[in-house]
């Protein structure tokens, strides 16, 4: 078991030296397959299995990795994470997590039909999503890729400290880029589902959201310039959201970073707006019993009345700020040390419908795709202006398709604009685990022709 071998890597730091130590093992099986024209274009299938380890001395930190979970295998990496730690630099504030922030109950993240479907059998559900696309309408042209991907994975940490515990969890999610042909030029549009198993999926859902997405933006044309409410739908909604959500890392705020810097307490959004980290969720794709160090996964206020009301913590960082961790140690595997992450964001929905969003903007924007957001933001301002396309907004409603603009604004005046939350909210894979509804912004700046 994966905990056991955690177990015996944190026995053999302390062994060589070591006056605290921390293990995160993880054990991970992956399938792709991607369709195209009728047949299966690729298909890969990978597991990986390692385990981390941290170690200290006194205030120096080291860090060791490896593959082989055999008993000469840990040793070594015992020895190695010790002597990383007995060459470091002193750092007054490392440390692993204190016993008091140990595990909640087990969550239920695992779906068995993941691994009772055959290669075979997801493949034709690739292939489905491609069909289903395709045959949406005479003007889809075919598809740039139909894509199925499913993840069953392991993690175990143990620590000196106490903190001992494991979790299965399993994810897949489908997507296709359809293409549409009309008016001299080809568009694209995206459709997507995400979830636990592959049998919970809608394959021709998700095919005929890419062909409505690619059929509504032919013929666009860009827009007049001015300012004007803007409309995001959840896809882009979600992408700011995420934005946000590492903008809030207390790495970043400590760093000097982040446009949320020493706002903790005072206004920065609207009251329509609300937002959780949510690491707890059974819906959300980074759903956790515990962070990447052991901490306690919890539902964290972020923005509630208009308010900041916390910074995101792991262990360090919280050390640093004389507070206590938020558990959000994030960790994208064993090769790497935990780093501040957001776990869920999830976004409170409002009242309001699509259709009522719409008419309460009047006249604007509706944005459906962003390009370049996560370069095109100042990280110290939370400035931005990136490529957008999307609709019109005339008397209340959809109208005629829009690209090749920009908008405009920064971050914390972005929260503070925004007039509305629909109340449909959807998860979004891409950029991080986020929940939300389409977000209606009261005023940014649309630059066209």
């Amino acid at each position: 078991m994966l905990i056991e071998v955690a177990r015996r890597a944190v026995e053999g730091a302390l062994a060589a030296g070591a006056s605290d130590a921390e293990a995160f093992a993880s054990e991970e099986v992956g399938r792709e397959v991607r369709a195209h024209g009728g047949g299966v274009e690729s298909l890969t299938a990978a597991t990986q299995r390692g385990i981390g380890l941290r170690a200290w001395i006194g205030s120096r930190a080291g860090y060791a990795y490896g593959i082989d979970l055999s008993e000469a295998g840990v040793v070594e990496l015992s020895s190695r994470a010790a002597e990383a730690a007995r060459i470091a630099d002193d750092d007054e504030f490392a440390g692993p997590p204190a016993p008091g922030e140990g595990l909640p109950a087990d969550l239920e993240l695992s779906d068995p039909s993941l691994r009772a479907w055959e290669t075979e059998r997801v493949a034709a559900l690739a292939l489905a999503i491609e069909r289903a696309a395709i045959e949406a309408d005479a003007r889809i042209a075919g598809v740039e890729q139909a894509v199925y991907a499913d993840s069953a994975e392991r993690i175990a940490i143990a620590s000196s400290a106490g903190i001992a515990g494991e979790y299965e969890r399993t994810s897949c999610y489908g997507y296709v880029q359809a293409l549409a042909e009309g008016e001299g030029g080809r568009e694209t549009g995206l459709g997507f589902d995400l979830g636990r198993g592959p049998a919970v999926l809608d394959p021709a859902g998700i095919g005929r959201e890419g062909a409505e997405r690619a059929l509504e933006m032919i013929g666009a044309r860009k827009p007049e310039s001015g300012n004007c409410p803007v409309v995001l739908d959840p896809t882009v909604a979600a992408s700011f959201v995420a934005l946000v959500g590492r903008a809030l890392g207390a790495d970043a705020v400590q760093r000097g970073r982040s446009p949320f810097a020493g706002l903790i307490g005072h206004e920065v959004a609207a009251e329509a707006l609300v937002v959780h980290d949510d690491g707890l969720d059974p819906a959300g794709s980074a759903s956790s019993p515990f962070d990447g160090e052991g901490v306690a996964r919890r539902r964290t206020p972020v923005i509630e009345g208009g308010r900041l009301q916390t910074h995101l913590h792991n262990a360090y960082t919280a050390r640093r700020g004389g507070t206590a961790s938020t558990g959000n140690a994030g960790s994208v595997g064993y090769r790497s040390q935990p780093s501040v992450a957001a776990s869920n964001l999830v976004v409170a929905p409002g009242a309001l419908g699509f259709e009522e969003l719409l008419e309460k903007a009047g006249a604007g924007v509706l944005v459906t795709d962003v390009a370049g957001l996560h370069s095109g933001v100042n990280p110290v301002t939370g400035a931005f202006s990136v490529g957008a396309s999307g609709r019109a907004i005339r008397a209340g409603e959809a109208a005629e398709p829009l690209r090749e603009f920009t908008i405009a604004s920064d971050l914390v005046s972005m929260l503070k604009a925004v007039r509305a939350a629909g109340n449909a909210p959807r998860w979004v894979p891409f950029g991080g685990s986020v929940s939300t509804p389409p977000l209606l912004i009261g005023e940014m700046t649309v630059g066209g022709s």
